[in-house]
């Protein structure tokens, strides 16, 4: 060591009056340095220098934010909600990658068919798969200090659904923009994802986090079925009555979403395939 902490400076240390930096330069030098070690125990009272090295256990011990962690606290996102919003497993590079892929494959169709109705149809399932991607055992990292923490699992489930749309929408909307030609028209799948998304939640403290948003997007993929098979123009939701319709829909469902709000601390609300089993029905 070329230098050592100063008499006075480890006085304070043992007080726990140093304030950083120079309590954190103190930290550092001290575990490396047993002579500023054995200077302090002369200084210091044992309960107060037991106390002190907990502390820096604890602070060597924490886990660092990462870059997408510190940009959201940096933007007024308190710490707890700001690493909930981290840990979505949504937002890992693979998913993300996944869903680029997905988009820009679908985009490359409309191109070679000169037709948007792929991509409107798919756009829409995206934040649903996400949401059902980010809730539940099993699935999220974090389920387990979820469900022992103080927060209401309905908090929990609209933060990460928050980091879904966000991550969901600016990709799809991007991928509009790649389809010019087609106007307005290329974001008619905003209100059915908004709607999906709705509804997929709103079934969740009965079907379970998993099952609810198979269930909401195989509906969804049945009825464009059904209604190209019924028509051979634009299908019914990206039309403007039925863009009308899914715009109700979507404010339905959050009202649900929001009466609802009590039951996603249930079991039946954590439980992947909750509607079935012994003792559950659909």
């Amino acid at each position: 060591m070329t230098w050592h902490v100063a008499e006075e400076d480890l006085r304070g240390y043992a007080r726990g009056e140093l304030a950083p930096p120079l309590l954190w330069s103190a930290d550092s030098h001290l575990v490396a340095c047993a002579e500023c070690r054995a200077r302090l125990a002369d200084v210091s009272d044992p309960v107060a220098l037991d106390a002190g090295w907990e502390r820096l256990d604890a602070e060597l011990d924490a886990p660092r934010p990462g870059l997408f962690e510190r940009l959201l606290v940096r933007f007024g996102v308190a710490d707890h909600t700001a690493r909930l919003l981290a840990a979505t497993p949504i937002l890992r590079r693979s998913w993300l990658l996944a869903v680029v892929s997905v988009l820009f494959m679908s985009v490359l169709m409309v191109h070679t068919a000169h037709t948007p109705g792929l991509f409107l149809g798919l756009a829409p399932l995206l934040p649903l798969i996400g949401v059902a991607l980010s809730y539940g055992p099993g699935i999220d990292p974090t389920y387990e200090m979820a469900v022992v923490a103080p927060l209401h699992g309905f908090r929990l489930l609209m933060i990460r659904t928050a980091a879904v749309l966000a991550a969901a929408l600016v990709l799809c909307g991007l991928a509009s923009l790649a389809l010019p030609d087609y106007g307005l028209r290329a974001l008619a799948w905003l209100l059915p994802a908004l709607a999906l998304t709705g509804i997929g939640i709103a079934l969740m403290p009965r079907l379970g986090p998993v099952f609810a948003p198979v269930l909401t997007g195989g509906a969804w993929i049945g009825f464009l079925i059904a209604a190209q098979q019924a028509t051979e123009g634009t299908p019914a939701p990206f039309t403007a009555p039925g863009q009308a319709v899914t715009a109700v829909v979507a404010l339905a469902a959050a009202a649900l979403v929001r009466r609802l709000r009590d039951r996603f601390d249930s079991s039946s609300a954590h439980t992947p395939f909750a509607g079935f089993g012994p003792g559950g029905a659909v």
